[in-house]
Parts: structure tokens; sequence; C-alpha cells
């Protein structure tokens, strides 16, 4: 698999940069992966970087963007906290992908059975996790469908959540950065969010939500 390079990234449309991250998916989920000289491409990456996309994702051990999409070195921007919320310096790092960097699209991806999520569906205070989770808060409030148990011992109630809760990143995303939505309303890039499954390791995209014009 060849090393980004920058005439390869402005080749690449928003959604063949999505295709691709599907393919790598695919790779993952049937253990193909692709056959890489990461050293090779560090040296090859030494001199600038060329990723074509932004991941935002959760800090969890077992949702590695690079691992479950198959990509290698140079071609992910990844941003990781827990919950996949956002704040003012993970715009300013998103907006830098994009409008510096070059990036093709933004995902925002959550996944199963999320501790961040669960916290805020227990309403969890403890030091400065206090203030991430009310961060999620807002997707707890916004799930109306279950009206008992409405915590993290009911799985289901937690995944609606979690789901509520990346597509709520995506449009603060939008809403937040003037750059970034200006760049989403010209086709310069994508943005659409997504849920990994941590048991058997296929990403859901919402391609109801999904907004990728080019």
């Amino acid at each position: 698999m060849k090393t980004l390079t920058k005439e390869m990234q402005n080749a690449i449309t928003p959604l063949m940069a999505l295709d691709l991250l599907k393919e790598g998916n695919k790779r993952f989920v049937n253990n193909l992966k692709v056959n890489r000289n990461l050293l090779q491409q560090a040296n090859e990456t030494s001199d600038g970087q060329h990723p074509f996309a932004v991941m935002l994702s959760c800090i969890d051990s077992r949702t590695s963007a690079e691992l479950i999409f198959d990509q290698g070195l140079g071609d992910i921007f990844s941003v990781r906290i827990a919950g996949n919320i956002i704040n003012e310096d993970i715009l300013g790092s998103m907006e830098f992908g994009c409008k510096v960097a070059g990036s093709k699209i933004i995902v925002v991806l959550g996944h199963t059975k999320c501790g961040a999520v669960k916290g805020a569906c227990d309403h969890v205070e403890m030091g400065n996790l206090t203030a991430l989770l009310s961060k999620i808060q807002p997707a707890v409030y916004d799930e109306k469908t279950e009206t008992e148990n409405r915590n993290s011992g009911n799985n289901e109630f937690v995944e609606k959540v979690a789901t509520i809760n990346v597509k709520r990143t995506v449009h603060a995303i939008i809403e937040r950065s003037p750059i970034l939505k200006e760049m989403i309303e010209s086709g310069e890039i994508g943005i659409v969010g997504g849920i990994h499954d941590i048991t058997t390791g296929h990403v859901t995209f919402f391609e109801d939500k999904i907004i990728i014009t080019t």
C-alpha cells in the first residue's frame, strides 16, 4: 500500500474517502489486513503528511481508527477523547486537518458499550470527568423511546444514546465551526457519523445523515 502524497490526497473526493474507510473496515472485519512497510511509511512521511480523513473517536482501547479501518502511517488524523465529544481544541484540530492539511472527510465515530456514555446515562460525577460527561448528557435527555431503566443497565438505552451523541456531535461541528461548515457546503469535505461494534469490528455509517456533496 502506497504512502499518501499531496497529489494522491488532492485526487481523493469526500465520497472516495468514505469508500476508502468502508473498504478498510471490511478488510479488518475479514482479517485481511493490507501488507504495509510501516518503517518505510515513517520515512516517506518524515517531510510531510497528507491524511485523507479526520477521525474523532473515543479513547476506548478497542477503537483505534488506524486498526479498524486498516490504514497506515500518514493516512488519518486521529482525534481521541472519551465519548467522542468536541470542544474548541478539537474543533481547531479538525480545522487544521481539513483547511490546512487537506483532509477530505470528517468522521465522528462512536462505539458500542461505551463507558463514557454509560457514565452519562448514570449521571456519574467524578472530578474532571463530570464536565466531560455533561457534554454527553443532552443525548441522554434526547433519547425518548426508553421510559424505564434509563441507566447503564439497559443496553438498548445505552446504544441509542451513543447514536444520538454521535449525530449531535456531527451537527455541533457544523454549527460551531464556520470554517468547516463552509468547506462542507462547498463540497470540499464531507462529514459523517458512525458506530463501531466492538464485538464484530463492523462500522455502521449513518447514511441518512451523511453530508457529502462530491
